[in-house]
């Protein structure tokens, strides 16, 4: 009996491994856009953006990123460093006199005015959030993106924004203390479950600590800086060996501005807005989305 011939045998496998191998996936500049517009205005108003970027692709059903999970890690680096740059644009003179202040302080090993001590509380404040997601990266992204967890969330912390916003606020960003830094700090990292929003809890925190809404919001736009630019530049280290799928650079680079736009446009309507109005409008979103979605998930529309 006449042995196939190696060749064409190791053709075949070839064949059948290119077969299951996954194909490189193609992001439309479109979905591309629309996601960057969602995390550049939710990452400041206080909505979750990471919970809007989950809902949004299971709503669409866009799959060319869910289904190729470290390209999907990869963009959502990039949409956030996006956003980072956006806010580090509005508030530039801000981290001009804080980098300033900080190296005074280490110049002459002494906190001596409100812009030094202020730099330091922020670095403060970025701890718990830092320790938190880098301990239990893996289980996060694992198992509390279901979106009715999301959903959940979205409710149950936008009531408490509610609440929170009912405080009388009567304290300034300059009376920001080291105990008002752990505590905020500490709700920052509450907002690594998708739903709860960095800016909506730290916000809420701020406004239960009595500081003013404008006060609130800015602190809370500040203390994001550095975690956000640290979370990108952690994980954009880890991915950088794996490189951008063939294809898709014109899909990050869109993305990456259209969120970096918008995120500049949300922290200047949030801080314009509330210094006459209160955070309302954005609780009765946070609901009405949350009970929707729930309602999608129960009558099993989606």
């Amino acid at each position: 009996m006449a042995r196939p011939d190696r060749a064409v045998y190791e053709s075949d496998v070839t064949s059948l491994l290119a077969a299951a191998a996954p194909s490189p996936a193609h992001i439309p500049i479109l979905h591309a856009i629309v996601l960057g517009i969602t995390q550049g205005l939710s990452e400041f108003l206080p909505i979750s953006s990471s919970g809007h970027l989950l809902v949004v692709p299971w709503l669409f059903r866009w799959h060319e990123l869910t289904d190729h999970p470290d390209l999907n890690k990869t963009f959502d680096v990039a949409l956030h460093m996006g956003t980072f740059v956006g806010a580090a644009v509005y508030f530039a003179k801000d981290l001009k006199d804080l980098a300033l202040g900080g190296l005074r302080s280490i110049r002459r090993r002494a906190i001596t005015d409100d812009t030094e001590r202020l730099a330091w509380l922020l670095l403060l404040s970025a701890i718990p959030g830092a320790v938190a997601g880098a301990l239990f990266e893996g289980p996060i992204e694992d198992h509390l993106g279901k979106i009715g967890l999301v959903a959940t969330m979205l409710i149950v912390f936008g009531v408490l924004l509610l609440i929170a916003d009912r405080a009388r606020g009567e304290r300034g960003v300059k009376e920001f203390t080291v105990r008002d830094a752990v505590i905020m700090g500490a709700a920052q990292a509450l907002a690594l479950q998708p739903g709860v929003s960095r800016s909506g809890v730290t916000i809420s925190a701020g406004r239960w600590l009595r500081f003013e809404r404008d006060s609130a919001a800015r602190i809370s736009f500040l203390m994001s800086l550095p975690i956000i630019g640290g979370a990108g530049l952690y994980k954009g280290l880890k991915l950088a060996g794996t490189g951008l799928a063939p294809g898709t650079g014109a899909a990050f680079l869109w993305g990456t501005v259209a969120s970096a736009i918008t995120g500049f446009a949300a922290v200047w309507m949030v801080l314009a807005y509330v210094r006459r109005r209160s955070f309302a409008p954005f609780v009765a979103y946070r609901v009405v989305v949350g009970v929707a979605l729930l309602v999608t998930l129960a009558a099993h529309w989606r």
